[in-house]
């Protein structure tokens, strides 16, 4: 039994208004909540969204933070984008106020099954076909969480026998108290988000929270070939693992090319490796996590095998956008840690014209050295993170500095040939030229669009007449 929380007449401060601080102030002032929500930003920059809560009642304190305030309420939520260890929250949590993220709130109402899935890379992939394949399932699915749709949205919607699938973030776990999924994934750690955590023992921490709540009849899917995740055991749930490279006692391994359910002496196959459409080694660890969350979750081996098959991806992820002058264009915008963009340049064989860039995230950009002298022969630079990318690679492959992704895709016209890859991978955060990842994307593959069209209706070069 979830422990509830009545919100009528609760005093709740909301901090940072965002899509899910939005999303909390309105499900919490529905509920009969007296709500405060506020934010750095002024309201000019807040869109229709204060229009919206305004007429629902939630106070707003707008342009700045006062530390008092945080003081007068009997419950905090933070935004993903709020740090959880500002000194006004710190005095907060001392004076014994809770302080959660929204995925807590969220846990205390949503009715039916939860599958979370955490990880430094893959998380979206992941979510969207263990989604695919409960749905392909036919069992009731919603999905949402740090995927774009905050879990608050989704409680009307859900049933008892609803299955709910949950992408969940470092900065969301952070925030947790009670909550516990029934089936909890972790797909990998590495260092990712150091310019907010003060170390990756602490980013770990709060990856590993993910477990913390969980009982022994509740499953936990884990990366076997990942040694920071395997060090980190949890000690309460069932542990299920996931291995591309060997079998394992519990859980989903591959066997003479087919992805195998073990569970103490029997083994079920669930889909063949062949059929797996998305490209990448990585992506063959989130299938094989994906079809173990999903049969946890109860999907028949036929519906996994049909959901594999059939799954396209997700924009933004390793996303192919076209091919102009014999050159495939591809945005990894997604690619937002060096971990992630090392992925995607080993997902191609070689001829690669690789845009990086963007907001750093406090991680060196050294670990692509080997992997760009092996797979690319341009590396273009964007963003406020170009000269320590530059400092940390341009011995290894040759670089050029174009600042905007609108000269970077220049650049990369100039230099590719047919044969050749251009893609976006950019290692970095987005926020010092974009508002997110997706813009980012959008932007890229909008630019990909105009050069297409341009090309399309170039004139054909003449041959020079002979003789």
């Amino acid at each position: 039994m979830r422990p509830g929380i009545d919100l009528t007449d609760k005093r709740v401060l909301v901090v940072g208004l965002a899509r899910t601080g939005v999303a909390v102030s309105l499900f919490s002032a529905a509920y009969g909540a007296s709500v405060t929500a506020t934010d750095l930003r002024p309201e000019t920059q807040l869109g229709d969204s204060v229009e919206k809560l305004r007429a629902a009642g939630v106070k707003l304190e707008l342009g700045g933070h006062t530390p008092a305030r945080f003081l007068e309420h009997d419950l905090i939520v933070l935004s993903p984008g709020v740090p959880a260890h500002l000194p006004a929250i710190e005095v907060a949590r001392a004076r014994g106020i809770p302080v959660w993220s929204e995925i807590e709130l969220a846990w205390r109402f949503l009715r039916g099954k939860l599958v979370a899935i955490t990880g430094s890379n893959g998380k979206t992939t992941t979510t969207a076909l263990v989604a695919h394949i409960l749905k392909t399932a036919r069992i009731p699915t919603l999905v949402g969480g740090n995927i774009g749709v905050p879990l608050l949205s989704l409680v009307e919607y859900s049933e008892d026998a609803t299955v709910t699938v949950a992408e969940v973030s470092s900065f969301q776990l952070e925030g947790i108290e009670a909550f516990r999924p029934d089936v909890g994934v972790l797909l990998n750690l590495t260092p990712d988000h150091l310019d907010r955590h003060a170390s990756f023992e602490e980013y770990a921490d709060a990856k590993t929270r993910m477990f913390e709540n969980q009982l022994e009849r509740d499953a936990a899917v884990l990366n076997a070939d990942d040694p920071e995740v395997t060090r980190r055991l949890p000690s309460r749930p069932q542990p299920y693992w996931f291995s591309r490279k060997k079998r394992v006692a519990q859980g989903v391994f591959l066997q003479d090319r087919q992805i195998v359910f073990r569970h103490y002496d029997e083994e079920i196959p669930l889909a063949r490796l062949d059929e797996i459409t998305l490209r990448g080694a990585h992506n063959v660890e989130n299938v094989l996590a994906a079809c173990a969350a999903a049969y946890l979750a109860g999907a028949d081996p036929a519906s996994i095998a049909a959901g594999v098959k059939s799954f396209q991806g997700v924009e933004h992820r390793l996303e192919f956008v076209a091919t102009i002058g014999g050159v495939e264009y591809y945005n990894d915008s997604k690619a937002t840690n060096v971990d992630a963009a090392q992925k995607a340049i080993e997902a191609f064989p070689n001829r690669l014209v690789v845009i990086l860039g963007g907001k750093d995230k406090g991680s060196p950009y050294t670990p692509l050295r080997e992997p760009l002298k092996q797979h690319a022969r341009l590396v273009i630079l964007i963003g406020a993170a170009s000269e320590k990318i530059a400092a940390d690679l341009a011995d290894v492959v040759p670089v050029e500095r174009a600042g905007s992704i609108d000269r970077a895709l220049d650049v990369a016209r100039a230099h590719a040939h047919p044969g050749d890859v251009v893609l976006l991978a950019p290692a970095c955060a987005s926020f010092d030229q974009f508002e997110n990842y997706e813009h980012r994307g959008r932007t890229f593959k909008e630019l990909v669009a105009l050069l297409e069209h341009h090309s399309a209706s170039a004139p054909a070069t003449a041959s020079a007449p002979k003789g």
